[in-house]
């Protein structure tokens, strides 16, 4: 805010009193915000590294278990076990809110299945073949859970960066410049009075020699 487009009026300097509070107010609730937000966005970092942890694992049993099953069952056998599965697994995205930041909620149905419900047959199969495919399906659902997670935090922590900005802004720009507005039409509306007091003092000076 310019000084020279400051108005040193009594009702310029009520209203910048006005807007000083309200810019307070909003900058406690923002600012109470943002720490709620770090609080939340370190909780949901604890769980993201267990499930990079899990994640890792189950991916690497997964590529031992195909490259096991590919040694015994062949390229062939593996993929025609693959193609034989006829169900496959179904995703619903939900929204949920954290401190007014919308994160989302997905929930995974059909990816671990039973034995008969993979389409291949018993007989025509070795143990291997189920074992990775289980390995699969177990790692696909960590996928599924990573993604909820790593973007729940991805959207926690654009939302703590623009509240840390307005914080800033306030604190550091709008505050300083409202106050320092209203001191300006203080020292301002004072020398007004001063004037006016000398000036009435003349009149006054002017009116006795004129009586006298």
């Amino acid at each position: 805010m310019a000084l020279k487009d400051v108005k040193p009026t009594r009702s310029e300097l009520i209203n910048l009193k006005k807007k000083i509070k309200l810019s307070e107010r909003g900058y406690n609730i923002l600012k109470m915000k943002r720490d709620g937000l770090i609080l939340e966005f370190f909780k949901v970092l604890e769980t993201a590294k267990d499930s990079r942890g899990a994640l890792g694992e189950k991916y690497e049993r997964a590529a031992e278990m195909i490259a096991i099953a590919n040694t015994f069952e062949g390229a062939i056998g593996v993929k025609a076990a693959a193609m034989s599965v006829q169900e496959t697994p179904e995703i619903a995205v939900r929204q949920k809110n954290i401190m007014g930041v919308v994160v989302p909620e997905i929930e995974a149905s059909r990816v671990k299945k039973d034995l008969h419900e993979r389409g291949y047959g018993l007989l025509g199969t070795s143990s291997v073949i189920d074992e990775t495919a289980t390995a699969f399906e177990e790692l696909v659902e960590e996928i599924i859970r990573t993604a909820e997670i790593e973007t729940t935090m991805k959207r926690l922590l654009d939302e703590i960066e623009s509240t840390k900005r307005r914080v800033n802004a306030l604190e550091f720009k709008v505050i300083p410049e409202l106050k320092e507005a209203g001191d300006f039409i203080k020292m301002r509306l004072d020398e007004m009075e001063r004037d006016e007091l000398v000036r009435l003092k003349k009149i006054k000076a002017k009116s006795a020699k004129a009586e006298a």
